[in-house]
């Protein structure tokens, strides 16, 4: 039997992806978590075999969470379920340690397959994100120096969603220190000086909904 968590703040897509998952008598959905840190216990407390997560996750997104849940839950595969196909967000799942993405315009079509792939520990890419790898693969030489970090846009994303530095301290598991770091960090890397600014480049880049 095949466990599985599916993680998205929509109701209607977490019900869609159940009810295509259930077609199956081999797999069983052992839980549903409507944000990241919820993602992250259920990870912790089900023991699934794959977890499908949304990238826009609210308190903690995908990447992070992905990070989180691959390094605290031994075997587990996680599938990144998104709208999005930007070449940074790919490169940032891959180095959080997921090994599947998938569209949500393609779940009808793929999403089977795509578990199945994770489920037997093999990666899974639908054509055009491969084409995406390869494109980053290609141009890893001109990498951007000043992107952030999976973990400053973390604390970017909660600060974008109005959380205080002691509120992303708990909900990351780090120090308040620590999160005023990755903060001065990412208005350096940014070259902004205000927390507005930042807000706006979260939402520009879409670490967080408009």
């Amino acid at each position: 039997m095949t466990r599985i968590l599916i993680a998205d703040d929509h109701d209607v897509v977490r019900s869609g992806v159940r009810t295509i998952l259930e077609s199956r008598a081999d797999w069983e959905v052992v839980g549903e978590a409507r944000d990241g840190k919820d993602a992250i216990d259920q990870a912790l407390a089900t023991r699934p075999d794959v977890v499908i997560l949304d990238y826009g996750l609210p308190l903690v997104n995908g990447v992070e969470a992905t990070r989180q849940i691959r390094s605290r839950v031994p075997g587990v595969e996680v599938l990144i379920f998104t709208m999005h196909d930007a070449d940074s967000l790919i490169r940032d799942v891959l180095e959080a340690g997921a090994r599947g993405f998938l569209l949500k315009s393609d779940a009808r079509q793929f999403l089977i397959s795509a578990v199945e792939s994770l489920a037997a520990h093999k990666p899974f890419f639908t054509g055009k994100v491969s084409e995406a790898l390869l494109e980053i693969y290609l141009s890893k030489g001109t990498a951007d120096i000043s992107a952030l970090t999976a973990r400053e846009k973390a604390v970017v994303q909660l600060v974008a969603e109005g959380k205080t530095n002691k509120q992303i301290a708990n909900i990351l598991s780090i120090s308040t220190k620590t999160v005023e770091t990755h903060r001065s960090m990412a208005l350096r890397k940014l070259n902004l000086d205000t927390t507005a600014a930042l807000i706006r480049y979260a939402i520009r880049n879409k670490l967080v909904e408009a």
